[in-house]
């Protein structure tokens, strides 16, 4: 049973906004998740990170949220709901300080994973203060609903506002911005959002913390420098297996110890299972996506920071229309049908865009936008209902985490996998096409270094093989984008078969 703490009753407090302070705070949380994607550009002509850095300063974020929100969601219920949300912001905003301040793409990558450890904190306090103030179920489905839409729409516009803040400021401005909305979500929330916490809160599980961190850390690590190195090589097998060890360490823990940061009970509820599995292959699916095509509206349609920002919005209003029209369907039958419809909008989305070609325009990434968000949009309102739904009140900061944990591991694991695939594939194909031009001088093969996959660095060669080269990186780099857009499709079409069978009963 929750415990209230703040003077004010839960009943009395005006849910309106406090629902709104909690999804501003959420919101940052889905802009940090791609705002530096249209930088990445801008970072490398004055960091020069390599590609696998790129990935780390995009993917750190996310595989940090991911690996402790699980434990923070027990923190979470001990410590009181609010306050792990005002802790966390607070956090998240001083770490971005020392993001805005770095001179070395180490130190970006550090200040993403310390704005993933501060999002790690609020983030499961913002679904567990929306469950304890909507008891009533037709409420919280509607609570929900905003909350997935508000979650989607601050990961599909971090692109446009950072294509703003680049174009005017810098790449910097992407981390000074986390400080004022912060602050602002930390005095509303200290105003208008009761303080509550669970009245048994289970102790952290510091063993599954540290495994899944470091199993997940490691197995991500293998998976984006799997590229530089080799797949075959000798110190991405050895990371291969860590990982697998790790996290069989992790699963033979979970099963035994005395307060699990996953209890196994969890794991028997279809409506858990189902909600959080097609949660987890969405993100994977979207997330490494998006990865993907800010590369491709930048380095090969060649549109300004902003412009790219700008043409990811169709997918971000597509998205929230996804989310209102899975409500209607909710109130009407299971979660099933929204969560299968969306993944297989999905699978048709991205099936449309493996087929994309060298002389392919904005036209057919427009309409894989729309029909890919509506899609996402769909799974994120009904697996989020159908995993907050299923774990008791007095557990609602666990489900949240758990909600939260899947998102996150799969947005993480979708970046390195289709971002490697994309490395590996572009690297094979320009090197192939520029053989067969006879091109072999550093000068002409210099798109393979350091410089992220699509980037045209032609200048110092002569007109003729200029365009030459320039249409091998186009070729490869779409040849590329096939192949990542295809294991998308496979991803969601699989994800939706298998959702199909773990909710076919409630």
């Amino acid at each position: 049973m929750d415990v209230p703490l703040a003077p004010i009753s839960v009943a009395r407090v005006r849910r309106p906004a406090a629902v709104g302070t909690i999804c501003l705070g959420l919101y940052l949380l889905g802009m940090d998740l791609t705002v530096l994607n249209v930088a990445l550009p801008d970072i490398q002509k004055e960091l020069h990170p390599s590609t696998a850095q790129a990935q780390w300063i995009v993917d750190g974020y996310a595989l940090v949220l991911g690996g402790l929100v699980l434990s923070t969601g027990a923190v979470t219920d001990r410590i009181g709901r609010r306050l792990a949300f005002t802790s966390g912001l607070i956090l998240c905003a001083a770490v971005s300080v020392i993001g805005a301040l770095a001179t070395s793409p180490g130190v970006v990558v550090i200040a993403r994973g310390g704005m993933g450890a501060g999002a790690a904190l609020f983030m499961p306090a913002t679904l567990s203060i929306i469950r304890n103030l909507f008891p009533e179920p037709a409420l919280r489905r509607r609570a929900i609903a905003a909350w997935s839409a508000v979650a989607g729409l601050g990961t599909l516009t971090g692109p446009v506002i950072g294509g703003v803040l680049v174009e005017r400021f810098s790449w910097r401005a992407g981390f000074w911005i986390n400080v004022p909305l912060a602050l602002t979500a930390v005095l509303l929330a200290l105003v208008l959002v009761p303080e509550t916490r669970a009245g048994r809160a289970e102790r952290p599980d510091i063993v599954g913390t540290v495994l899944s961190a470091a199993g997940l850390t490691i197995l991500v690590w293998a998976v984006i420098e799997a590229p530089t190195k080799g797949w075959t090589s000798q110190p991405v097998l050895i990371a291969f297996v860590a990982a697998g060890v790790l996290l069989g360490a992790l699963a033979i823990w979970q099963s035994r110890a005395r307060a699990p940061m996953l209890p196994p009970f969890l794991l028997r509820d279809r409506r858990i299972v189902g909600g959080t599995v097609a949660l987890a292959m969405m993100s994977f699916a979207v997330l490494g996506a998006l990865f993907v095509l800010t590369l491709y509206l930048q380095n090969i349609l060649g549109y300004t920071p902003l412009e790219a920002g700008l043409r990811t919005l169709p997918q971000s209003a597509a998205m929230a229309a996804g989310a209102v029209a899975a409500l209607p369907l909710l109130n009407r039958c299971r979660a099933a049908m929204p969560i299968i419809l969306g993944l297989l909008l999905a699978s048709a989305a991205f099936s449309f865009w493996a087929l994309t070609t060298p002389g392919s325009g904005y036209g057919r990434l427009l309409a894989v936008e729309l029909v890919a968000g509506l899609g996402v949009g769909l799974v994120s309102a009904a697996g989020t209902e159908a995993v907050i739904g299923a774990i008791p009140p007095d557990r609602a900061a666990l489900g949240s985490a758990l909600n939260d944990a899947t998102r996150q591991v799969g947005a993480s694991l979708g970046v390195a996998v289709q971002g490697s695939v994309l490395a590996t594939v572009y690297t094979n194909q320009l090197t192939r096409r520029l053989t067969d031009l006879h091109l072999t001088s550093p000068s002409a093969s210099r798109p393979t270094g350091r410089g992220l996959p699509g980037s045209m660095t032609t200048d110092q060669l002569s007109p003729e093989i200029g365009r030459a080269v320039t249409a091998a990186i186009r070729s490869a780099f779409v040849d590329a984008l096939d192949v990542t857009a295809a294991v998308a499709a496979a991803v969601t079409l699989v994800t939706a078969v298998a959702a199909a069978y773990w909710l076919r009963h409630r």
